[in-house]
């Protein structure tokens, strides 16, 4: 149920991307601020993309909850092949060869991690002094990167935000999952007594702002590829710095997963690049390489 729950959210995801950017681009006119947001609620497909959105969370939560962190992060990667398979069906784009090449090629490596490394769970709940170590560690990273990617190229700023948005969803993730378990053993009402909720709720903001700023000082090619495979990286460090979880105990065995990981990470890259950069019909994926 943990492998359903993850790609249930990621499809979820998908489908919130696509439908929320359909809504938002469809006035003739340009708008923005308020204005947009008036447009955009009005429009049963945003309401869709934004229920989509809800249930994204609630089916990670499920799935962080009753599962590994080093599980379930790789596998909300195939959010980009679910949108690939949502434009070719839905939108009638026309999809290039070599995304689908691309798409096959992190589904592929992302099996072999999984399969191979078998990622097991360790301690229930972290230290404290862990805790406040990694939620530091992410914290003044994140910073230094937005320092950082204020000034230089738009590919070199955007490449900086997306690591900083990568490394918070990251954080976050081991957030929701202390969240989940808190509300196991205090109940609705208990979760508000703890930490964690409040942290997530930080956190999950930060991240949104981050992502859209990498999204928008510069080219989609740059930041989404580097934050889809930042953030499963982080992720992993952080399940067996915080939660002791922990993979096969072979070298072989673990140079198979870490050699399956760094295929779905080429993957992604190659589908993000290849794929049609915006959502018209009839847009082909050739397009994607001039931005």
């Amino acid at each position: 149920m943990v492998v359903v729950f993850a790609l249930l959210a990621a499809l979820s995801n998908g489908t919130s991307a696509v439908t929320q950017h359909i809504a938002s681009t469809a006035s003739k006119v340009e708008l923005s601020g308020w204005r947009l947001i008036v447009f955009v609620v009005r429009r049963p497909l945003w309401l869709l993309g934004a229920l989509a959105q809800v249930g994204a969370f609630v089916f990670q939560a499920l799935a962080l909850h009753n599962g590994e962190i080093s599980v379930v992060q790789p596998l909300l990667v195939t959010e980009l092949v679910l949108v690939l398979v949502l434009r070719r069906v839905w939108l009638r784009q026309s999809i290039a060869l070599a995304a689908w090449s691309g798409a096959l090629l992190a589904c592929a490596g992302l099996s072999v991690f999984l399969v191979a490394g078998e990622p097991q769970g360790g301690r229930p709940v972290p230290e404290s002094r862990h805790w406040i170590a990694a939620i530091v560690v992410i914290a003044v990273a994140a910073a230094a990167l937005m320092v950082a990617g204020r000034r230089g190229s738009p590919a070199r700023r955007a490449a900086l935000y997306a690591i900083a948005a990568g490394i918070t969803w990251a954080l976050e993730a081991t957030l929701i999952k202390a969240t989940t378990d808190t509300i196991t053993q205090f109940g609705l009402g208990g979760m508000f007594t703890h930490w964690p909720v409040y942290a997530m709720a930080v956190g999950g903001a930060a991240g949104v702002l981050l992502e859209q700023e990498a999204l928008h000082v510069g080219p989609l090619r740059v930041s989404q590829p580097i934050m889809v495979i930042v953030d499963p990286i982080v992720s992993i460090a952080l399940s067996v710095w915080l939660f002791g979880e922990h993979f096969v105990p072979n070298g072989w065995v673990m140079t198979a997963a870490a050699a399956g990981f760094a295929v779905m990470c080429v993957g992604v890259v190659y589908l993000t690049r290849k794929a049609p950069e915006t959502m018209e019909a009839g847009v082909t994926g050739q397009s994607a390489q001039t931005v």
